[in-house]
């Protein structure tokens, strides 16, 4: 793999556009690939005067050094000379929002000058300060976005170059046929299929396959506590596999196979009697390890039938599914120190999990999607950004104030700040008073249906707790949130199994999407080492 083809697969803007008064140039790299915008346009000059405030304002306009490279494609090193640019301009920026502030100041002062005040009225004086306040809040705010965008400027530029450095450590080992100089004749082809490679790894098209035996080699979390009662059994399909869940003698949960061993019959059509699961059909009665214990009418014969690991952990079962020996600790899905849980709910659905976690992990879908639901009113941003560590799972939306995390294999946790998202660039989860938590489980029934367990949690208003029947409203929201997104995800995977490419065109915002895509890709294909994960 070349630079134009590492460039390809970076596949993010470095745009960090204003939405104030001028025109962006944009520089354009690999076509439906990697694009780079700068943020460089036509601004009116400030005054001239910078009074005593020397050198820190004498700054180069760095407008005036951009290469140009519109029209052209653009190789790593291009990218981020163009990258850098940005940076360089948005310090300017910054600097030229700071002078405007101490000019106004300045015009503040002049006009309590007490000078000034012989010669104007007390109205006068009143409305230019007015004006200047106004001005004056204008300027700040421009100056704190400014001092964003520079910290995602150099955030992005040290991703890029993470990658850079991690694409030509591979382009060094590479076989001597992927780096020898094509012919001129030849040179267009070459282009065309290293363009497409970034592509080809996020090919998520055609019929599910079945599941690769590692993706069972992980705890999942596929009931809440308070649904599994003493005399109760929950029936649960995993990877394409009949189980039901039940408490044995001693309270703890069991997970047998949903078939009796005699006929197989479903057992979770009988009934829980003395911490034993009993078959309706003939009486057979089995312990949460899958032994039969009872068998009416004949003699005991000894026969077990497949139970799998079964724990519970801060109100939640968990079961292994894998033939792998079980890790000894389970991941912690509890909500951040101060909130209160208030709704857990599940949902069987008709779609393939990992369709699921696609839709979870994009936020940007919402002002178009749900605009009966949570999004109603929502603006569509100008720009919307996922900024994550370059080896993470995790990080968070500008513009929106939510905090996000795919946990392996199947878990989505999400924190949002209630305000108004999207109406302040740059907010973040910090900056709002109260929150809502979510949790998001999908346990993958089937290769076309999905057990999904929703947990909120709130850290403000506990009271709702406690108002009678609140559970059904906040399952009929969630419900009403989860159709607009179904009609959706639905005709994905029509179109999906038929041949369409779901992941045809990522664009940046799907960093999270496309990460997950690749570590489930990884686990596909038997890699020791997963990407996104600490070594083993």
């Amino acid at each position: 793999m070349t630079a134009i083809a590492t460039a390809g697969a970076l596949s993010f803007p470095i745009s960090l556009r204003r939405s104030c008064k001028f025109s962006s140039k944009k520089f354009q790299g690999i076509k439906r690939g990697f694009r780079v915008y700068a943020v460089f346009g036509e601004e009116s000059s400030l005054e001239d005067k910078k009074s005593q405030w020397g050198t820190l304002f004498d700054v180069e306009d760095p407008r005036s050094k951009v290469p140009q490279c519109k029209g052209k494609f653009l190789d790593v090193y291009q990218a981020l000379e163009v990258a850098r640019y940005d940076i360089q301009y948005c310090d300017w920026r910054a600097r030229q929002d700071l002078l405007t502030i101490m000019l106004l100041h300045e015009k503040v002062v002049e006009v309590l000058n007490p000078l000034a005040r012989e010669y104007k009225s007390i109205g006068t004086m009143k409305r230019e300060l007015a004006e200047l306040q106004g001005e004056l809040a204008q300027a700040h705010k421009q100056v704190h976005i400014s001092e964003a965008r520079v910290a995602t400027a150099l955030d992005k530029l040290a991703y890029m170059e993470e990658l850079v450095n991690d694409k030509l450590l591979e382009d060094r080992n590479a076989t001597g046929s992927d780096v020898a100089s094509p012919s001129s004749s030849t040179s267009t082809q070459s282009l065309e299929v290293k363009r497409k490679l970034p592509r080809k790894s996020l090919d998520v098209s055609g019929p599910v396959k079945p599941y690769h035996p590692r993706l069972k080699n992980f705890w999942y979390p596929v009931a809440f506590s308070t649904d599994l009662k003493d005399d109760t059994m929950i029936p649960i399909d995993c990877f394409e596999e009949p189980w039901v869940l039940f408490r044995g003698k001693d309270g703890n949960p069991g997970c047998l196979q949903n078939t009796c061993a005699h006929r197989a019959c479903p057992l979770h059509l009988g009934s829980v009697n003395e911490g034993r699961i009993q078959c309706p059909y003939h009486g057979w009665e089995y312990t949460t390890d899958g032994k039969c214990e009872k068998m009416p009418s004949t003699r005991l014969l000894n026969v077990k039938i497949r139970s799998l690991p079964c724990l519970e952990q801060e109100g939640m079962i968990w079961i292994w599914p894998g033939d792998d020996p079980p890790t000894p600790t389970l991941p912690s899905l509890q909500p951040p120190s101060g909130f209160v849980i208030h709704a857990e709910i599940v949902m069987e659905l008709p779609i393939e999990h990992g369709l699921l976690l696609d839709n979870l992990l994009d936020l940007a879908h919402a002002p178009f999607t749900h605009t009966s639901t949570f999004a109603k009113g929502w603006t569509v941003p100008s720009l919307v950004k996922f900024l994550t560590p370059a080896s993470g799972l995790q990080g968070y939306w500008d513009p929106y104030p939510i905090d996000m995390e795919f946990r392996p294999p199947c878990m989505v946790l999400s924190t949002i700040g209630i305000s108004k998202p999207g109406k302040l660039e740059g907010q973040s989860t910090k900056e709002c008073t109260t929150h809502l938590h979510q949790l998001h489980v999908c346990i993958p029934s089937s290769r076309n249906k999905t057990r999904l367990l929703y947990r909120m949690s709130l850290d403000f208003a506990p009271v709702l707790k406690h108002i009678p029947f609140m559970h059904y409203l906040w399952r009929h929201f969630a419900e009403q949130v989860l159709n607009e997104d179904l009609r959706l995800v639905i005709g994905q995977q029509e179109r999906m199994i038929n041949g369409a490419n779901v992941w045809n065109l990522p664009v940046a915002y799907d960093k999270l999407g496309v990460r997950y895509r690749l570590w489930r890709n990884a686990v596909d294909q038997g890699d020791k080492q997963l990407p996104f994960s600490k070594p083993m």
